[in-house]
């Protein structure tokens, strides 16, 4: 599994992670096979906990961002969020989570680094992340929903 995502859609997490005195949070859409997961879109969801350590997602937000995107042929393929002062990877905060939302984690810090995660049974594990200028190609070539 890779997380595939376009240089622009990092920027804007990493841009609003920087500037924010809290956790961010957000979903990735798009489409994902076997081996990535491909974002088409990005959507910032309020973090309804206002924390600089923990993030929850406004639920009403977070399924109003849900239908429209499948309103678009999108799915939920990944979630982003923030780590403040700490590096990022997965918290303790964020294992339960990953346990309900089993897709691509996105982590990114204040000083602009990322990276990606899966969690597999317990076992977090790190994920590749493809920087691309555009994901026309790859979104033509990916499979349907569903597909492998």
């Amino acid at each position: 599994m890779k997380l595939t995502i376009r240089q622009e859609d990092l920027n804007r997490i990493i841009k609003a992670a920087k500037k924010s005195g809290i956790e961010i949070c957000g979903f990735l859409f798009g489409r994902k096979n076997c081996e990535s997961a491909i974002v088409k879109d990005i959507r910032f969801i309020t973090n309804r906990i206002g924390s600089p350590t923990a993030f929850e997602m406004e639920p009403l937000e977070m399924v109003q961002a849900i239908d429209e995107a499948e309103k678009r042929g999108l799915e939920v393929v990944g979630i982003f969020h923030s780590h403040l002062k700490c590096p990022p990877r997965p918290s303790g905060h964020d294992l339960p989570g990953m346990r309900l939302w089993p897709v691509v984690w996105l982590i990114v810090d204040d000083n602009g680094n990322y990276r990606a995660f899966v969690l597999e049974g317990e076992k977090v594990r790190e994920v590749p992340v493809e920087i691309v200028s555009s994901i026309t190609d790859q979104w033509q070539r990916g499979p349907k929903k569903g597909e492998c």
